[in-house]
C-alpha cells in the first residue's frame, strides 16, 4: 500500500468495510446509501479509488481489505511522528505528555511496552 490518508468521508466508508467484511458489493452499495446518502455510482467510484490504492479489493463483487484498520491507523501513527517530529517517538511523547497528564495506569503501559522490546 502506498502512503494514503482517508479523508473524514473516506474514513465512514472505509469503516463500513471494515466493520462488515468480506460483503457483496450490492450490499456496500446499500449501506452507503444509508449511512452516506451515496448512489451507487458514487460508491463504485470511492471503492475503486481505495483499490486501486492498495487498501481493498473487489473480486467478482465481494469486497474484502488487504489492509486492516489497526495496520492502517498504524502506518498514519508512524507517518505522523516523521513528519512532525523527524521520526522520534521519545519526542513525540514528550510533547504528548507535555500537554496530557498521564494516568499511573497510562505510565505502567508505557513502562511494559518499553520492557516487551528491550
Amino acid at each position: 500500500m502506498e502512503q494514503y490518508r482517508l479523508g473524514a468521508v473516506e474514513s465512514r466508508f472505509a469503516d463500513l468495510i471494515w466493520d462488515r467484511e468480506p460483503l457483496g458489493s450490492g450490499e456496500l452499495v446499500m449501506l452507503c446509501n444509508e449511512h452516506l446518502n451515496w448512489k451507487k455510482s458514487t460508491t463504485y467510484t470511492v471503492l475503486k479509488k481505495l483499490c486501486e490504492k492498495g487498501l481493498f479489493q473487489n473480486n467478482n463483487g465481494t469486497v474484502t481489505s488487504l489492509v486492516t484498520r489497526e495496520e492502517y491507523y498504524a502506518s498514519q501513527s508512524e507517518q505522523f511522528v516523521e513528519d512532525t517530529f523527524g521520526g522520534s517517538f521519545p519526542a513525540f511523547l514528550t510533547a504528548f505528555a507535555s500537554r496530557k497528564r498521564l494516568s499511573k495506569q497510562e505510565i505502567e503501559e508505557i513502562r511494559k511496552m518499553i520492557d516487551q522490546y528491550k
